[in-house]
């Protein structure tokens, strides 16, 4: 599985700890799409769409296993960012209740975490992303029914 990450100014510090994380403690295979540096003055609509674009591409290429960590602020306009691509599921995140990080890959199949950086601890984030990472699709005619009327209605 391959992991594309992309954050703004807000998230850019717990980005790279995750890119950190996945890659020298997990082993797994992750992709920086930036930013590459701190700019506090950055938008994410610059750096979400680099992300989302490499997971939209390899569905393309059926390559269903990749994945992207988005990060902001509050995580929010960052998926509204990233759910306007076709094939593109992102849930968000930014504390409470794990379980639905769960149901967002068992029901909805969501292939994009967005994460509130301004709402999560370092630890936190890494627990989100453990689960998320953990959790598979259930594969439920419904929900595939669901889903299929999602991508039929992106743009």
């Amino acid at each position: 599985m391959k992991i594309y990450f992309a954050s703004d100014h807000a998230g850019f510090e717990l980005k790279n700890t995750l890119v950190a994380y996945l890659r020298d403690e997990k082993g797994m295979e992750v992709v920086d799409c930036g930013a590459f540096e701190y700019d506090e003055k950055d938008n994410f609509t610059v750096w979400i769409p680099k992300a989302v674009k490499e997971v939209e591409q390899d569905m393309e290429n059926n390559n269903f296993e990749s994945r992207a960590i988005i990060l902001g602020g509050s995580g929010e306009g960052e998926a509204m960012e990233a759910n306007r691509f076709k094939g593109i599921r992102a849930t968000v995140f930014y504390g409470g209740d794990t379980k639905i990080l769960e149901l967002s890959k068992e029901h909805n199949d969501a292939n994009v975490l967005s994460l509130g950086a301004r709402f999560l601890t370092e630890g936190e984030a890494k627990e989100a992303v453990d689960i998320w990472l953990a959790a598979t699709f259930t594969g439920l005619e419904r929900y595939e029914r669901r889903n299929d009327a999602l991508d039929d209605d992106a743009v």
